[in-house]
């Protein structure tokens, strides 16, 4: 058990010498061996974590530390690190060695984050479970015979398990949301923009977010404040001014407008979730908060939207990796076109393949129309109910998973039910908007129940306000 609440407590307790940095990671990487039938790492550095726990810890007591000085970092394995593997759990990039740093991962670095390892995901950030990964699926902390939920579900265990203090995940259509409320722990999605994403290994470039997990909001916020920011190295990097977070995160009950959109609590939706969720919603009108039905009316069209686009966009990102320029190369061909074909069937795995043929069908001459060009309009379709919405409300409130955490296999025989997982949680990545799990509850398994939180572009300070507020007050 650590001895400190929070990142803040934990610096507290460095600079008054009641706590060794060294020690810290020492008990980090005992509970990462003591746990490795959870699968949750790729890559541990555990050398070189000690080596900047001690140096780092000497800046706390000269006091010329960084604003994350100390802090125990998981990173998952599509964000790359100068001079360490970045596999993206894929045979393709096995032995691949990053040339340089994300963004976010310098900015972190700069600020004395310790990074203790890279995360195991699923293969190209690709899947619903984290049973998509060339180093095998991770196992639920809860219950090892269920998935922690995909595709960051090596970093949602490695925070859910006390493997480190936060972790990055990325989310395409729900990949850090869904993984959080399978593990019991808090997961944020930032506004698309908000993060730079360069560093990040692409799935489908205008849907994903780099974002972190944690045990707290306090946690959370100051990551993302550390994250966020514009970034020349990305052109989708937004000059949004990033407001002060971690000092404005108490909120006074009944300030934020409350919305709760019915297309969430219908048909397919777990009864036990269903009734955590309208509990929280019950207390939080009971605290004096303003809760407004709002209607999502285009909410139906968000997966076969989502999964139309994203598979587009990965044939086209993952194009290049063709045996020729870098990562697998099959030695079992004897001509250029062979070597191609056997590389990337070599070197992909079913659920990559079955994306890129997707995606590359879709854009094909003869259905761009019908299929992508409209999912384009669905898509700002869906954004413009969302704007509306913001109009009568500041938050949405809605389930993060139909479910909770099913078990391993249970899903892999049918791509359409697996796709479904995701079914509350890609409207945000298709609006651009940012979302928040909380964990509210557990079933009566005593598996975790999540619940999501929606706010306006740009809004995560309210976002983060509202999650402080649940995490303080309600759950």
């Amino acid at each position: 058990m650590l001895p400190y609440k929070n990142f803040s407590s934990k610096l507290q307790l460095v600079k008054h010498g009641k706590l060794s940095l060294l020690d810290n990671v020492n008990f980090f990487l005992n509970r990462i061996e003591e746990n490795k039938h959870l699968n949750a790492y790729n890559f541990v550095f555990g050398c070189e974590a000690k080596e900047q726990a001690v140096k780092i810890e000497e800046k706390i007591k000269s006091g010329s530390h960084g604003k994350l000085a100390g802090l125990v970092l998981a990173v998952k394995d599509v964000l790359s690190i100068k001079d360490k593997p970045t596999t993206c759990s894929s045979n393709m990039l096995r032995d691949f060695t990053s040339l340089y740093s994300a963004t976010v991962v310098k900015k972190l670095l700069d600020e004395d984050a310790i990074i203790i390892g890279k995360t195991n995901c699923d293969e190209f950030a690709m899947g619903s479970s984290n049973e998509n990964s060339a180093f095998g699926p991770v196992l639920n902390p809860y219950d090892n015979e269920r998935v922690p939920g995909g595709s960051s579900g090596g970093s949602a265990v490695a925070v859910a398990a006390g493997l480190c203090d936060v972790s990055l995940g990325t989310d395409t259509g729900g990949s850090i949301r869904q993984p959080a409320a399978f593990c019991g722990v808090f997961g944020l999605k930032p506004t698309y923009g908000r993060v730079s994403r360069y560093g990040l290994t692409a799935f489908a470039s205008s849907f994903d977010t780099i974002g972190p997990f944690a045990n707290n909001i306090e946690d959370m916020t100051q990551v993302l404040q550390v994250m966020a920011g514009h970034d020349t190295n990305d052109s989708t990097s937004s000059p949004m001014p990033v407001p002060d977070m971690i000092n404005n995160l108490v909120l006074n009950a009944g300030k934020l407008r409350l919305g709760i959109a019915k297309e969430y609590l219908g048909e397919g939706l777990s009864p036990e979730i269903k009734k955590a969720v309208e509990e929280i919603i019950a207390k939080l009108k009971s605290l004096g908060f303003q809760v407004e039905e709002i209607h999502l009316p285009h909410n139906e069209y968000t997966i076969a939207t989502y999964y139309i686009l994203t598979t587009a966009e990965a044939s086209s990102n993952l194009a290049r990796y063709d045996g020729a320029r870098y990562g697998y190369r099959s030695e079992n061909s004897s001509s250029l076109m062979e070597m191609y074909r056997s590389s990337r069937s070599e070197g992909f795995g079913s659920e990559v393949k079955r994306r890129i043929m997707l995606g590359t069908y879709v854009l094909s001459a003869g259905y761009y129309d019908a299929y992508y060009r409209k999912a384009q309009k669905v898509r700002r379709f869906i954004k413009n109910d969302f704007d509306e919405a913001f109009k009568k409300v500041d938050i949405i409130l809605a389930p993060t998973s139909p479910t909770v955490a099913f078990k391993i296999g249970e899903k892999s025989s049918d791509p359409l039910e697996m796709y479904l997982s995701d079914i509350y949680t890609t409207s945000a990545n298709l609006a651009g908007i940012p979302g928040l799990n909380i964990p509210i509850a557990k079933n009566s398994a005593g598996l975790p129940i999540g619940m999501q939180l929606f706010a306006k572009q740009f809004d995560e300070l309210n976002l983060l306000k509202m999650g402080y507020y649940i995490q303080e007050n309600v759950s």
